[in-house]
């Protein structure tokens, strides 16, 4: 399943310290970085040979295919969850060095109509087509804040707010994920074909595509421009959390009037919609701006970032779990289909009517 940037991170059970030593926990996290990194590797030379491809595109089709021929098991799994969620953590906060906060202002409030008017259609079409199908309440609501804010994170944030099961939650990601996949290897090719330029690939790729790590592998596939310009409109975008968590938190208020720990839920929410990354990447973004990270430092510095982003994209492909999809039927999944369009076209068209296509 995707894990995205701004996801909370569940705790991992670590191995027994031994006099007050972290050596277990840290050798615990070898053997899965171990095969990330091989596999990260292949993808860099096969992305360095086929740039239209790029490397964290091979990279997340390899650990998606070694996963379906062998699940990683117990022993590979921490490691594996370190890579797909700190690393790319850390490879976003590293783009901040090719950024000015100039950029950030400038790019947020010219994609500010797009992302908007994408993130209102697509909760629309999520309720409409959702009771339209018979999907329950928590679970449309779920994948459509997946779909139209950024994925994973979207939904794990959303939850406790709505009070949405497990299995639900598990559904939506899965969905999710399915669809972030499809759009890493559609959207560049789609692109191409209809002519866009870096920057108008860039705000299609922040506003039309779900997860944080989805969006900077379809864009840095299309070119390191859009890639810069994409990171910045997705994290703009994200912060659309806050204010669908507390509109949806004031309809459980209405609907729980009598349920205190409902009322308070969302003041507590608040304070984790922020993630520490995005606060890591508008400070490295300043010292870039105040200049003191030295040009001849960017190049290696990108390129660094460009290896993390497919080491943290192998790792989620190597986390897919297809069974998952497979026993929660089609219904959900037909309804995620419709959105992932939906959003699609209405970027496309939004795009189209503000001259930025």
């Amino acid at each position: 399943m995707s894990e995205d940037l701004d996801c909370p991170v569940p705790a991992r059970p670590e191995a027994e310290p031994v006099r007050g030593s972290s050596r277990p926990a840290v050798a615990s996290l070898v053997p899965g970085l171990a095969l990330v990194l091989a596999l990260a590797a292949a993808g860099t030379a096969v992305g360095k040979a086929f740039p239209l491809v790029g490397g964290p595109v091979t990279g997340i089709v390899l650990g998606v295919l070694l996963a379906v021929l062998k699940r990683p098991g117990a022993r590979l799994r921490p490691g594996i969850g370190f890579a797909s969620k700190r690393i790319l953590q850390a490879s976003v906060v590293l783009l901040g060095s090719q950024l000015s906060l100039t950029q950030i202002v400038h790019v947020g409030a010219g994609s500010l109509p797009v992302m908007i008017g994408s993130l209102v259609v697509c909760l629309a079409a999520a309720y409409g087509i959702g009771r339209w199908f018979g999907i329950v309440g928590d679970l449309r609501t779920l994948i459509g804040v997946g779909t139209g804010i950024c994925g994973a994170s979207a939904i794990a944030a959303t939850a406790p707010v709505i009070g949405a099961a497990g299995v639900e939650v598990a559904y939506a990601v899965s969905t999710i994920f399915l669809f972030n996949v499809a759009a890493v290897l559609t959207f560049p090719l789609l692109g191409h074909l209809l002519g866009m330029s870096q920057h108008s690939f860039g705000l299609f790729a922040g506003t039309a595509v779900n997860d944080t790590s989805s969006v900077i592998a379809a864009a840095t596939s299309y070119g390191r421009t859009a890639a810069d310009y994409a990171v910045v409109v997705k994290l703009t975008r994200s912060l659309m959390i806050i204010p669908i968590c507390l509109g949806l938190a004031w309809l459980v208020r209405r609907r729980n009037r009598d349920a205190a720990e409902t009322t308070a839920r969302p003041r507590l929410q608040v304070l984790k919609l922020v993630p520490g990354f995005l606060i890591g990447f508008l400070l490295m973004t300043t010292a870039n701006s105040l200049e003191f990270i030295p040009a001849a430092a960017h190049h290696g510095l990108s390129e660094l970032s460009v290896f993390l982003i497919t080491v943290a994209l192998t790792a989620t492909g190597l986390s897919t779990d297809l069974a998952a999809l497979r026993r929660t039927g089609p219904r959900p999944l037909i309804l995620g289909a419709c959105l992932w369009v939906v959003v699609s076209v209405t970027s496309l068209v939004l795009q189209f009517l503000t001259g930025s296509l």
